[in-house]
């Protein structure tokens, strides 16, 4: 069972409900949800904020934020998903945000940066990620990467305290 079919099962056995907010991967993620058959039964929607205006007005990430830290950061990364969490009522939102090339990177920004939130009941936690590679294998490997955070997060919500 691939990671998409994995976290549809999870998510559908707990009766969890999931959003997305993504940059870099321009909807990839929410396409890979939604070729799942049946995914309206946890899938709620998504936003692809690409520019800094739609990440503020649609996802209410703060403007200070975005002037502070860049769009490609923590900061914003969990604004991003904390936003989308709230703004579409789920269980869990994931936001993605980086920078997939083959411009656009810097010294301190390289091309391959990517943060990744997950937003749940108990928080919202960001992780930092450098993927290598071109355009393509940047962003499947940020999806990728999102996929695993969210089934992680959904195993901590189901161990005992």
């Amino acid at each position: 069972m691939n990671q998409s079919t994995r976290l549809a099962a999870q998510l559908a056995e707990q009766g969890l409900s999931l959003a997305t907010a993504e940059s870099c991967t321009g909807g990839g993620l929410s396409h890979l949800l939604t070729s799942i058959p049946g995914a309206s039964a946890f899938f709620v929607g998504g936003i692809i904020a690409y520019q800094n205006d739609i990440k503020e007005r649609f996802l209410g990430v703060p403007k200070q934020v975005l002037q502070d830290y860049g769009a490609v950061s923590s900061q914003t990364a969990l604004a991003m998903a904390d936003g989308c969490r709230s703004r579409f009522g789920t269980d869990i939102a994931v936001s993605i945000t980086g920078i997939a090339g083959p411009g656009g990177g810097s010294a301190e920004k390289p091309i391959g940066l990517v943060y990744i939130a997950v937003a749940v009941n108990q928080g919202t936690r960001a992780t930092e990620f450098f993927f290598s590679g071109q355009r393509e294998q940047i962003r499947d490997a940020a999806i990728s990467a999102a996929l695993d955070l969210i089934l992680e997060a959904l195993n901590e919500r189901r161990r005992p305290y």
